[in-house]
């Protein structure tokens, strides 16, 4: 009797571990991609825009032409100032300083324009005007563009003595003009300075 008991207990065991299947041990499981390695970020440029620096061009196409007057009288700090070309005498008289304390302050019309090497002078109270020998038309006030001198043509905004050179050349090869108009037949003169000065010019012979 012991003895199937012993065999039995024997099977019992044997065929309990055939269906566990050696369940004591666990083999390690195998992993599919390493999860502690953290997600790699972007290497791509934040920004990927072209520099647009400003070239040398851009800034030399922005300056403006540069002119010198010569202020002088009752002003603060006489002398020649540079001032952007088509400016007016308000301009230059605030790049001298302003008025000084005796300046006759109405003497002087400070919506004129100023052209490149023109001496411009503020009087003080009590002292008599100075005019610049311009030579204008006797009968309209107005430069004669076939008969002034460079000095009275460089009182014309926006001319300087190069262009009144210019202009005076022009009319003794074409014999004159025959109209306001064809001054900007001249090199260099076009719609947008005729406009400044068609005001201030005739061709009366």
């Amino acid at each position: 009797m012991m003895k199937k008991r012993t065999i039995l207990t024997a099977l019992y065991v044997a065929a309990a571990c055939i269906l566990c299947g050696g369940c004591g041990e666990k083999e390690p499981g195998i992993l599919i991609g390493n999860m502690s390695q953290p997600a790699q970020e972007s290497t791509l440029p934040e920004n990927t825009q072209e520099s647009t620096a400003d070239s040398p061009e851009s800034e030399e196409a922005k300056q403006d032409e540069v002119i010198r007057v010569y202020v002088c009288g009752a002003v603060v700090s006489p002398g020649v100032v540079e001032i952007p070309a088509g400016s007016r005498a308000e301009e230059a008289l605030a790049a001298a300083g302003g008025f000084a304390a005796e300046a006759a302050r109405e003497a002087v019309n400070l919506a004129d324009w100023v052209n490149d090497g023109q001496k411009l002078y503020f009087p003080a109270l009590g002292e008599e005007v100075q005019t610049e020998a311009a030579e204008p038309d006797e009968a309209s006030g107005l430069v004669n563009i076939n008969t002034a001198d460079v000095a009275a043509l460089c009182t014309l905004p926006g001319v300087g003595e190069a262009k009144a050179a210019d202009i005076i050349a022009w009319r003794e090869a074409n014999g004159g003009f025959e109209c306001c108009e064809d001054i900007m037949k001249v090199s260099g003169i076009k719609t947008a300075m005729y406009e400044k000065i068609r005001d201030k010019i005739t061709v009366g012979k």
